[in-house]
């Protein structure tokens, strides 16, 4: 049964995802004198990018796995250090604003390893930061639901946080720089990568000069990508995607095809080429389910996705609420490191009432750095933005939504036929998107069928859903029975004569 809110344990502030972002938000905020909650559904701080084997499995050297290692290392130092209170296997699923109406916050979480435990958590705080980070986004194709077809990113956590591969001959596809760490990594663990397959190219970097010099360091990660792809001879082909996966039981090849400059691919270009399994990906999308529910304002970005609109210290649209890393938008472990921090100082500026916090040369200092990462992230999504020929890719039996196994056909039916425009509208004629992964997987898909003649390209505008992840319906029955007890008799209405 959950605590009343005079049990609930208080803090100064509560951390959702114990990512880079989050990680550097809770310690600074902590290291100003703030109490923190650091709730995180993982077993180990560090989200998808400082990823680490279980204890249990005996690696004697996790950061072989990593770049940026140093930093995460003193990052867990600091929080072992700055008496934040670490929540680990705690699935956040919503927030709300405490009753009666409030400055404070109520953060609701379940436990267990994936949010099956039978206890659930309430935690009150005076502000809230956003670090949820960001899931792959998918474009389908034929034969992307076959088993050996994995994403980009699943295949890279596989292989940090469970020492295996996704196969011993792994074709890594789709578009981002996400790829050639992932194929980097596969090769120098001892797989075969006989291609890297870049649906964009890099030419759109070359645009922006400026914005290169002022990040030099993301062009010695990608000098150091590039330099263990030529180590273990591994073919980087751009403008060009994989259209067709063949398999008896699972994969055994891909068909890769030329793609024009919006991404149809060209005919009589298609070649095979052997593997047995496909590491797949087209990209991130922020992870914006618990902002959305609190009504923060998103905005546009350059690859088609939406983030939160923030202000200069971290701050989304409704006050109290905070957020820090991708769900900003998509720019990288460093960018996230640094907005964590700013956000850190800003709620500890805020709520301890020391504006002259961030009105020093540590703040100012943070912001220049956190503008000059996210213009190289502005450049990087637009380099990698979805053409709006991708969907040519798809016959009518492809399975779009794999959930509820709804096909192209059946979607471009409903837009033929039905006169849908919009992903909702098919949604409810299809139930694409009515699945366990709520539209996660299929949403920038259906979309952009959805607007097949019109040039749309984007993902569905994010929805407002009271609940973040999947919840048992038991638990909210004693959440609501729990807050009907704790109802003042004189909030109580009468019953009717």
């Amino acid at each position: 049964m959950p605590s009343s809110p005079s049990d609930a344990p208080e803090y100064d502030l509560a951390v959702i995802g114990a990512g880079a972002a989050g990680l550097a938000g809770a310690v600074s905020a902590a290291e100003l004198g703030l109490t923190v909650a650091l709730l995180d559904s993982a077993a180990h701080p560090g989200g998808q990018f400082y990823r680490h084997p279980a204890p249990a499995l005996g690696a004697t050297r996790p950061e072989a796995l990593h770049h940026d290692w140093s930093t995460f290392a003193e990052l867990r130092r600091r929080l072992a250090d700055s008496g934040a209170r670490h929540l680990a296997g705690h699935h956040v699923w919503t927030v709300v604003r405490a009753e009666p109406p409030t400055d404070w916050w109520e953060v609701h979480a379940v436990t267990g390893a994936d949010g099956n435990g039978e206890r659930q958590v309430r935690v009150r705080a005076r502000a809230v930061l956003l670090a949820t980070g960001a899931y792959e986004r998918q474009l389908p194709f034929p034969g992307w639901t076959l088993p050996g077809v994995v994403g980009a990113g699943g295949a890279q956590a596989m292989l940090k946080s469970g020492l295996v591969l996704p196969g011993r001959r792994v074709v890594v596809a789709g578009s981002g720089p996400l790829l050639l760490a992932v194929a980097a990594s596969l090769a120098s663990a001892g797989a075969c990568v006989p291609a890297v397959v870049e649906a964009s190219g890099y030419l759109g970097y070359a645009r922006h000069p400026r914005t290169l010099a002022a990040n030099a360091h993301k062009m010695a990660e990608a000098a150091v990508h590039g330099a263990a792809l030529l180590r273990h001879r591994v073919r980087l082909r751009t403008r060009s995607a994989v259209t067709q996966v063949h398999a008896a039981d699972r994969v055994a090849a891909v068909t890769v095809s030329r793609l024009d400059r919006a991404w149809r691919p060209v005919p009589g270009t298609g070649r095979r080429i052997a593997c047995d399994a496909l590491a797949v990906g087209h990209g991130l999308v922020p992870q914006l389910e618990l902002a959305t529910g609190l009504g923060c304002a998103t905005r546009p970005t350059q690859d088609g996705t939406s983030a939160l609109d923030l202000d200069a210290d971290q701050q989304t649209s409704v006050p109290g609420i905070w957020a820090a890393g991708e769900t900003g938008g998509v720019g990288g472990v460093r960018l996230a490191c640094v907005e964590g921090e700013l956000a850190g100082v800003a709620i500890a500026a805020r709520l301890r009432e020391r504006p002259a916090l961030t009105a020093g040369g540590r703040v100012r200092t943070l912001r220049r750095r956190r503008d000059r990462m996210r213009a190289f992230a502005a450049v990087m999504a637009a380099a990698h933005a979805p053409g709006p020929g991708w969907s040519r890719w798809l016959d009518d039996a492809t399975d779009v939504c794999r959930c509820e196994e709804v096909t192209a056909g059946r979607i471009r039916e409903a837009v033929a036929d039905y006169g849908a425009r919009d992903a909702r509208t098919v949604k409810l004629l299809t139930r694409a998107g009515m699945g366990w992964c709520q539209g996660r997987m299929c949403g920038t898909a259906v979309a952009c069928l959805a607007g097949e003649g019109q040039g749309a390209q984007r993902s569905p505008s994010p929805e407002r859903r009271p609940l973040a992840v999947p919840v048992r319906l038991e638990m909210l029955g004693a959440l609501a029975e729990t807050a009907a007890q704790e109802t003042p008799p004189s909030e109580v209405s009468p019953p009717p004569r």
